[in-house]
């Protein structure tokens, strides 16, 4: 007798009969940030730290601001002196619309002179132009103030959206540039709730994928856990170098669980309502149990005695695995990785 492995026909299940492609890549996040400074200057606080969660504009550091503070404090009292003299001015301003009106009445009395009236007048307009003046350097003053304010701000670094801090770059005492400038970042932020599939399709099989097609993702850190998702969109673009193309897909349901960068392996499905005019798969068998007899594949079956050389129909490859059409069922004992010498009708004896 012939030592020989067997394994049992497995059936398939409607998830793994209804899929049509396979790929696998990464969790990304759709909303992430490297948060910088956008001026530079030396860190004094620091109030994040990896794994916290942020909320929309929440301070996660302070540069030291001692300098733009003083400024500030200079602009202020600029403008609070611009004000002061307008006040000044307004009441110049009254005085003089007061004695224009007495000196018109005396005017049409026949009392005051004509050039009375006129250096009366002149008065109002000359003052009505300084406070004209007045008024525009008070709008300079504000605008030099709210300048000020805004520097000030900049030395206060904020979140820009609400996360979970994934990284801490700086500390206490540090100098920090904006990124462009060569510096480092205060902290990365992700968006926990944006968190999606990233894949890379074969060209050649991109055509089985289409937006809003259902899937089912597999991290690799839980690989019995099956993810519900969805394709959001295919990036209308492929990379010459791998011929592929960058599917993204979202998540059903999110969970704590899933973390950014983890691998992931997707199971592309049939569209709901897509009709598949394909024979259903009868069973799922290991692809070494299957041979090539010309044209023909083959499968050897055994009831723990004697083998039986079996015809058999093929479908599609599930990484080690292979579905079965027609010619076997779900509990056969098929012979994996058969001898050349096995022939049907050879006695064997099943190795433990």
């Amino acid at each position: 007798a012939i030592e020989v492995q067997t394994v049992a026909a497995r059936e398939i299940s409607t998830q793994v009969a209804n899929t049509v492609l396979n790929a696998s890549g990464y969790v990304e996040p759709r909303r992430k940030a490297t948060v910088a400074a956008k001026i530079t200057g030396r860190v004094t606080e620091v109030f994040v730290d990896e794994g916290m969660a942020v909320e929309t504009g929440q301070v996660l550091a302070r540069l030291d601001d001692a300098d733009a503070r003083r400024r500030t404090e200079a602009t202020r009292a600029g403008r609070d002196v611009a004000r002061a003299s307008l006040e000044e001015i307004e009441v110049n301003l009254a005085d003089a619309r007061r004695r224009l009106r007495r000196t018109d009445e005396l005017h049409e009395d026949g009392v005051a002179s004509e050039q009375d009236l006129d250096s009366a007048t002149a008065a109002v307009d000359a003052l009505e132009a300084q406070l004209a003046v007045a008024r525009r350097n008070l709008d300079a003053a504000e605008a030099e103030l709210a300048v000020a304010v805004q520097d000030l701000e900049n030395y206060t670094i904020r979140a820009p959206f609400a996360g979970i801090a994934v990284s801490k770059e700086a500390q206490p005492g540090e100098m920090v540039a904006p990124v462009f400038a060569g510096g480092g970042g205060i902290s990365t932020i992700v968006d926990m709730t944006s968190l999606e599939i990233e894949v890379d399709v074969n060209e050649s099989y991109i055509a089985r994928v289409t937006p809003g097609q259902p899937a089912e993702a597999t991290l690799d850190a839980y690989p019995s856990w099956r993810i519900p998702a969805s394709v959001r969109t295919i990036i209308p673009t492929a990379d010459r170098q791998k011929a592929t193309v960058k599917v993204r897909l979202t998540f059903d349901e999110l969970d704590p669980r899933i973390l950014p960068d983890m691998g992931v392996k997707v199971a592309f499905h049939e569209t709901a309502g897509e009709v598949d005019e394909a024979p259903r798969a009868q069973c799922l068998i290991p692809r070494n149990a299957v041979s090539r007899d010309g044209d023909r594949r083959v499968v050897f079956t055994t009831d723990g005695q004697t083998v039986e050389r079996r015809a058999v129909s093929v479908g599609r490859e599930f990484g080690s695995d292979i579905e079965i059409l027609a010619g076997l069922s779900t509990g056969d004992l098929v012979v994996i990785d058969p001898p050349e010498e096995l022939e049907d009708g050879t006695k064997i004896k099943i190795e433990n």
